[in-house]
């Protein structure tokens, strides 16, 4: 058992009791998931903010979405044949090209991971 710490407020000892700090930013996948888990899940969303784990768990999550997003985005290039030659030739096919890619990467993490859908 952890030992609590009591502060004196009037007449009163109450427990001392913090969050753990977490300096990590959420960002934008982070943020949308929390909204998710709000609105969807309100059981889990709750269990995370009295457990202390909501801004961690987002927090990871952000920086697996970002990793994942980056991963996806360099599988399609290759895929596609996009390159940097491509890019000093033809610079609006490049944009239109990784315009596309970067969508539909986005629209997989926000399934995958936000979503928590399973993607067949």
């Amino acid at each position: 058992m952890q030992e609590l710490n009591y502060i004196l407020c009037g007449d009163y000892y109450t427990p001392d009791i913090r969050l753990p700090e977490e300096n990590r930013p959420i960002g934008r996948w982070g943020r949308m998931h929390k909204d998710y888990i709000k609105e969807y899940n309100p059981i889990r969303f709750n269990d995370l903010c009295l457990s202390g784990k909501l801004w961690t768990c987002l927090a990871d999550l952000n920086e697996q979405a970002q990793n994942r997003l980056e991963l996806i985005i360099e599988q399609m290039k290759a895929t596609e044949g996009i390159t940097e030659v491509m890019k000093q030739h033809d610079q609006m096919a490049w944009i239109r090209a990784m315009n596309s890619i970067c969508n539909r990467a986005e629209k997989i993490i926000i399934r995958e991971m936000i979503y928590e859908e399973n993607v067949v």
